[in-house]
């Protein structure tokens, strides 16, 4: 079978930019260890997707992915691709660029620009092997540098498409490597917007008073004349036939001068419009790797946060001289905002609470911190389980948060057995005795969005044995590749008969439950249980 040599993926995605090769005839891609490049993303599903070679080239097929898989934007079941196609596994996931072969360099170019763009690709390389992050304005710089070079121009700018489409001034500089201003190029954008317009060099022999506006007569007063702007054009290519497939501008390298000389001639053109054409890739490149650089640093930031995060958090087990309690917590993100904590109380008693507020990320763990640092306050106190609700309540609606709605489930064990509790609108936890399965309800409603909310608390009265199972919403909504909730009853179905097991035993069979379940599909939220068994295990 004859496919292109050479086939890699350029992979950017949380930890940093590198190269896979495709060294096998199915490559396959997904969030499973078992695949050949495995992306650790919550938009990739487990068997995510699949490049396999064909008879013309790679096919890049679908593998019933949940969150899809797209090419150059648009989401495709299977689909050839071709070089620098732009890959996503999920709106947002990772970015894979397919590159085979080697680009082959528009005509025309002069051994000025291929020395220069030599010394870029060099450039380049070694900025991303010292993790620079100011690597794009090293390129820029250097294109920059390279074209005034080249074109034997006084001066010049790059300006750059914003995510809107317009130019923005990025960088300016004068012969001899000399930075400028951006405000001190007196031009108007006519020149520029028309070639970015167009994606066709532009000659102006001579500059009319006619193109500036009578605010930037000063480019006049200055004796620019002559004018060469060309298109950063990225260009896609078909393998088979090397043509050219796609082409998109991403901005324009504009150059002046006060006199003719190389600037205006047919040499410095053909090697000003092949350096702008290799320069599209290299500035391009070194957008999307300042921009994988950034999103690394702010994922350090979220997974420095997460510890601190599960720092906060009890340890999973804790045994008392009545009691044995266990919990986990298995964030959706890299920032969960489900939460559960123990309390030692007054006259020996034994709290617990699960808790989830809504959204995710940073404000939902800001206000996760805000009520367990509240709670664990008033450790050691003979505080009933609704009026710390209420404080609760009270709290977060002075506080303001964006973010503040909680839903709470706070219980208060009594070495007799006597259980107080109270339910501010979390899942009702079951209460699995030798009678049965009963719903712990009693309680009010969310805490954090109403100033005359009222709580409640119920009574309950456990023997030797009675087994207290919590679970977020996480649990209960997970969903399966049908779209189907875990739902309520499968947690009874999973609990009921472990009755006389250790509380780890419940815990991990009811995790276990949930994860067989949904498979393949990614958690849309986190994933948090706790098991309260009175008294020592029979």
């Amino acid at each position: 079978m004859s496919t292109p040599a050479g086939a890699r993926l350029s992979v950017h995605d949380a930890y940093g930019l590198r190269v896979v090769p495709i060294d096998k005839p199915k490559f396959t891609i997904g969030r499973g260890s078992g695949c050949d490049l495995v992306l650790d993303d919550s938009e990739v599903s487990r068997d995510h997707a699949e490049i396999a070679a064909g008879e013309g080239g790679w096919v890049l097929r679908d593998r019933q992915s949940r969150h899809g898989t797209y090419l150059n934007g648009a989401r495709v079941t299977e689909q050839v691709l071709a070089h620098r196609d732009q890959i996503e596994c999920g709106r947002g996931g990772p970015a894979l660029v397919f590159l085979v072969g080697e680009a082959e360099a528009p005509s025309g170019t002069r051994s000025v620009a291929a020395g220069e763009l030599r010394q870029m690709a060099a450039l380049l390389e070694a900025l991303r092997a010292m993790g620079s992050e100011r690597v794009l304005d090293e390129v820029l710089a250097l294109v920059l540098d390279a074209a005034i070079g080249a074109s034997g121009a006084e001066r010049g700018f790059i300006m750059l498409a914003d995510r809107d489409g317009r130019l923005e001034m990025t960088v300016a500089r004068e012969a001899g490597g000399r930075a400028v201003a951006a405000e001190g190029f007196g031009l108007s954008r006519k020149i520029p917007e028309e070639v970015f317009a167009t994606g066709r060099l532009r000659v102006v022999a001579d500059l009319l008073e006619g193109d500036l506006p009578e605010s930037h007569t000063q480019t006049i007063a200055f004796g620019i004349r002559h004018v060469l702007c060309a298109p950063l054009r990225l260009v896609r290519y078909v393998e088979q036939s090397r043509a050219p497939a796609a082409r998109q501008n991403i901005g324009v390298l504009y150059l002046d001068s006060r006199v003719r000389g190389q600037l205006l001639s047919t040499a410095a053109q053909a090697a000003i419009e092949a350096l702008a054409t290799e320069a599209a890739t290299a500035i391009e490149n070194a957008r999307l790797y300042a921009e994988a650089l950034e999103k690394a640093r702010l994922d350090e930031e979220l997974r420095t946060a997460s510890r601190i995060q599960q720092a906060l958090l009890p340890a999973p087990r804790r045994n008392g001289p009545f009691y044995e309690a266990v919990g986990a917590s298995l964030p959706s993100r890299v920032i969960g905002g489900d939460f559960f904590d123990y309390m030692d109380m007054a006259g020996g008693a034994f709290a617990f609470a699960l808790g989830d507020v809504t959204g995710k990320g940073p404000p939902a763990a800001l206000v996760t911190a805000v009520v367990q640092g509240i709670l664990g306050a008033h450790a050691g106190t003979a505080v009933e389980p609704a009026a710390l609700m209420a404080l609760v309540n009270r709290v977060l609606l002075s506080r303001g948060h964006e973010t503040r709605y909680v839903t709470v489930f706070l219980a208060v064990l009594a070495p007799d057995g006597r259980l107080v509790y109270c339910n501010a609108g979390q899942n009702p936890p079951l209460l699995v005795t030798a009678r049965g399965v009963a719903r712990l309800e009693a309680g009010g409603t969310l805490v954090g969005a109403f100033p005359e909310a009222v709580y409640a608390q119920g009574t309950e009265r456990l023997s030797e044995g009675d087994t207290l199972v919590l679970f977020s919403d996480g649990v209960v909504e997970a969903l399966d590749a049908a779209d189907q909730e875990f739902g309520e009853e499968r947690v009874r179905a999973t609990i009921a008969p472990l009755r006389g097991q250790p509380p780890q035993a419940i815990l991990d069979a009811l995790l276990a439950s949930v994860q067989a379940f949904t498979r393949n599909v990614s958690w849309r939220d986190d994933l948090t249980a706790v098991v309260v068994r009175y008294g020592r295990a029979p």
